[in-house]
């Protein structure tokens, strides 16, 4: 049983296609033969586009290239490339370096919100994901709503139950989001000065901000991801030990493109005594530990009350550690030595020290240097699965999160009460919940698909002040989502407040504390208008 819809082309388009792409049918596959300027505009293009990223190739970018000198190219049988070196120097002499310098453009499409987690852990890929905030999900794809299909699901008792669960939620989704347009245009009529695009667009992204907690983990999405050999090996190692079947079976996908474009770096993955017993180890480490974690936390253990946010980790003497590292690479002193001095220094000369590292910062991507990773923190998040796809792909921090479930409860957006649209919006939620419950028992790993994005998951964040600076500062931008800007004014006030580093909470200045704005992305749309007419 296939759960892929394939995508139809005409004969024209296909002779196009394959020419690019590793395979014209299936949902993963390899950009080949294209300039890395042209894959990496049509992974941009991606993120905010309902279209696959063959039909976005044909629609949007073919016309602008020269594609006469490639009528010869076939990429879906596979690049006939010499190997012999790397199969001598990475295979056989196990040179790990030599597996990062080739990299890969992937499309990982239908993938479910779920899997695209599984997909964004590596730190060292590139990743693109399809927004919800520029996707409507009443859409369809080959007529059905845009949820996964796990077989074993379909197969069982639950099977009918589940889709019609899910498309009551995509229903729902669907009759809701043309009244909650109509509420934001009531409430934010269009300024005088703005185009009705700019307008259109703002409300849009308004209503589908409101509305995205009714869509279920399930829900599909497109990802699109650059990684070297290294990367892409221990993301299908993971992958295959993982619980979820979606995420083994979809690693088979991946391997089969992956080694049509990079075969040498790949051999190991399934190799008997390499790829599977790595994959084996992760599998037995996760089994030993649910079940030393079940024996000694059992289920009836209660939880304690939690805030949106708990820093539970930092060090008291963050600033002084910071100042040393800032001043080592200037000097000729051992660090101790210059951790003593700094101690012994007036609150004033650490300060001054403090900002003139950090200069005179024009803008939020001027960022100091190392000396900010010297210290650290690390925070306790109960927030909404939503919120939480966002920041789980700061991936240089490390991040890690609980089952999503029901148990925690669910965000409603304030607009909803607004609108009088709270019984439509619980009933999404109380469907949700009985699905999961109904599920969880002979489907423990894939009764999160049920799980609707405004239900809570508890995840930790640990980041150095450098990673902070980072992700706080461009999660609170009046553009962003109303849900992650609460966590990251949060996790700012905690570190000037409750960790006590306030010189730190000061360098990081373009944290934006100020209430969630009327339209989020009506400044950015105007922007991007001027952009396009050369403003």
């Amino acid at each position: 049983m296939t759960v892929y819809e394939a995508e139809e082309f005409t004969q024209e388009e296909a002779d196009v296609l394959r020419r690019y792409f590793t395979n014209l049918d299936e949902p993963v596959f390899a950009l080949v033969n294209l300039p890395e300027v042209v894959k990496g505009a049509l992974f941009a293009r991606y993120s905010r586009s309902p279209k696959s990223l063959r039909r976005l190739f044909l629609d949007e970018f073919v016309n602008e290239l020269d594609i006469s000198g490639d009528v010869t190219i076939d990429a879906t049988v596979g690049l006939r490339r010499a190997e012999e070196l790397y199969d001598r120097v990475f295979f056989e002499y196990g040179d790990d370096s030599v597996a990062q310098l080739g990299g890969v453009h992937l499309a990982c499409e239908q993938a479910s919100n779920l899997l695209t987690k599984v997909l964004e852990w590596g730190r060292l890929m590139a990743y693109l994901e399809q927004s919800t905030r520029y996707i409507a999900y009443d859409a369809r794809i080959g007529g059905r709503y845009r949820f996964h299909r796990d077989p074993e699901v379909l197969m069982s008792s639950l099977g009918t139950r589940y889709v019609g669960d899910m498309d009551r939620l995509f229903d729902t989704y669907a009759e809701m989001l043309p009244r909650m347009g109509d509420f934001f245009r009531d409430r934010f009529p269009k300024a005088a000065d703005d185009s009705d695009f700019v307008h259109r667009q703002a409300i849009r992204a308004k209503a589908f901000d409101a509305l995205r907690g009714i869509l279920p983990a399930a829900s599909l999405s497109n990802v699109g991801i650059y990684g070297t050999g290294q990367g892409y090996e221990q993301l299908l190692l993971r992958m295959r030990a993982h619980p979820l079947p979606e995420a083994r079976t979809y690693a088979d996908l991946m391997l089969t493109e992956l080694r049509k474009v990079i075969p040498s770096f790949l051999k190991r993955v399934d190799l008997e005594d390499r790829g599977v017993a790595w994959s084996s180890y992760l599998e037995s480490g996760r089994e030993a530990m649910d079940a030393v974690a079940d024996r000694l936390f059992p289920s009836t253990t209660p939880v304690d009350p939690a805030p949106l946010v708990r820093l539970v980790d930092f060090d008291p003497d963050g600033e002084i550690k910071m100042v040393a590292a800032m001043l080592y690479p200037h000097l000729h002193l051992p660090e101790d030595q210059i951790e003593r001095r700094v101690r012994a220094m007036s609150v004033d000369d650490r300060l001054a020290i403090m900002r003139a590292y950090a200069g005179e910062r024009a803008n939020r991507r001027h960022k100091p240097g190392r000396g900010l990773e010297r210290s650290g923190y690390r925070f306790d998040v109960v927030a909404d699965y939503g919120a939480f796809r966002d920041l789980q792909r700061h991936r240089m921090l490390t991040i890690e999160w609980q089952r999503l479930t029901p148990h925690l409860g669910f965000t409603r957006p304030e607009a909803i009460d607004a609108a009088g649209e709270v019984p439509s919006f619980d009933e999404a939620m109380e469907r949700s919940a009985r699905l999961y419950d109904d599920m969880e028992e002979r489907f423990p790993a894939q009764a999160s698909y049920a799980v609707a994005l405004a239900y809570k998951v508890r995840f930790v964040m640990q980041m150095n002040a450098r990673e902070a600076m980072h992700m706080l500062e461009l999660r609170t931008t009046p553009q962003g989502h109303p849900a992650y800007r609460l966590v990251g004014q949060e996790m700012h006030r905690l570190i000037a407040e409750e960790a006590g580093h306030h010189a730190v909470a000061e360098m990081m200045r373009y944290v934006d504390h100020h209430p969630e704005p009327a339209l989020e992305r009506l400044d950015a749309e105007r922007r991007a208008e001027a952009r396009r007419q050369g403003g």
